[in-house]
C-alpha cells in the first residue's frame, strides 16, 4: 500500500534553506569585517611606515644641506687660500724684481736727464722726468731697450715746458714694461733659488735712495760745461 506524506515538507525544506543561508550570510559578513579590519590595519601601518621614512628622509636633506652649506664655505676658504698662495708666490719670484729694476734705472740714465716720478701698475712702469734735449731722451730710451730687466719703452710725451728751465727745459713720460733675464726664469722654474733670508726684504726699501747721486750728475756735467 502506497504511503503519503501529508505534512508540509516544502516549508519545512524552506526554512531550513533560510537558516543556512541567514548563516551563510552572517559568516561572510563575518569574514568581509575581518578582511576590512586586516586590510585597514595593513595600510594604517604602511602609512606609519611611509611617514617615519618621510621623517627620516626630511632630517637626512637637512644634515645634507647643513654638509653642502659647510662644503660651500669650505670652498670658499680653498679660493681665499689659493689666491693668497698664488699672491705670495708672485711675491717670492719678483723679490728680487724690485732690486734689480731700481738698479737698472740708476745705470740706464744717461747725463742729461733727471726723472721726476716713477709709478708702477704691474709689469708696466711709468717713468716722467726732464731732460736737456731730445737726444738725451733718445740715449734714455736706448739704454732702457738695452737693460736686461727694462723691456721695450714706449714713448708717451716730450715737450718743452712754458716756464722753461734753462738747464733742463723738456718733459718726457714713458712706458716700461718689465721683464725678466732668460737665465732668471729658468733659474725661478727650476726651482734653484734659496729662500730669501730673514733681512731680505728690506733690501727693496734702501734700494730707491741710489737715483739721486745719478740724478746729481747731470747737474755737475752741466755746471762744468757752463765753467
Amino acid at each position: 500500500m502506497a504511503r503519503i506524506n501529508l505534512l508540509p515538507w516544502r516549508a519545512e525544506r524552506r526554512a531550513v534553506r533560510k537558516r543556512e543561508f541567514l548563516m551563510m550570510l552572517g559568516m561572510a559578513a563575518v569574514a568581509a569585517v575581518a578582511v576590512f579590519g586586516g586590510v585597514y590595519y595593513w595600510m594604517s601601518a604602511r602609512i606609519e611606515n611611509q611617514v617615519d621614512r618621510n621623517t627620516f628622509l626630511q632630517e637626512q636633506i637637512k644634515e645634507v644641506e647643513k654638509k653642502l652649506a659647510e662644503i660651500k664655505e669650505l670652498d670658499k676658504t680653498r679660493s681665499k687660500l689659493l689666491q693668497r698662495k698664488q699672491v705670495i708666490e708672485q711675491l717670492q719670484a719678483n723679490r728680487s724684481q724690485m732690486v734689480h729694476m731700481f738698479d737698472e734705472l740708476v745705470r740706464t740714465i744717461p747725463d742729461g736727464v733727471r726723472l721726476t716720478s716713477l709709478k708702477q701698475v704691474g709689469d708696466v712702469l711709468t717713468l716722467e722726468g726732464v731732460a736737456q734735449s731730445n737726444a738725451s731722451v733718445a740715449t734714455y730710451m736706448r739704454n732702457v731697450e738695452a737693460s736686461p730687466w727694462l723691456g721695450h719703452p714706449d714713448l708717451k710725451k716730450t715737450e718743452i715746458k712754458r716756464s722753461a728751465e734753462k738747464r733742463m727745459p723738456y718733459d718726457f713720460a714713458m712706458d716700461v714694461r718689465l721683464r725678466k733675464p732668460a737665465a732668471e726664469e729658468e733659474g725661478s722654474t727650476e726651482g734653484g733659488a734659496a729662500p730669501a733670508a730673514p733681512g731680505a726684504p728690506a733690501a727693496p726699501a734702501a734700494a730707491p735712495a741710489a737715483p739721486a747721486p745719478a740724478a746729481a750728475q747731470p747737474a755737475n756735467a752741466a755746471q762744468g760745461a757752463k765753467q
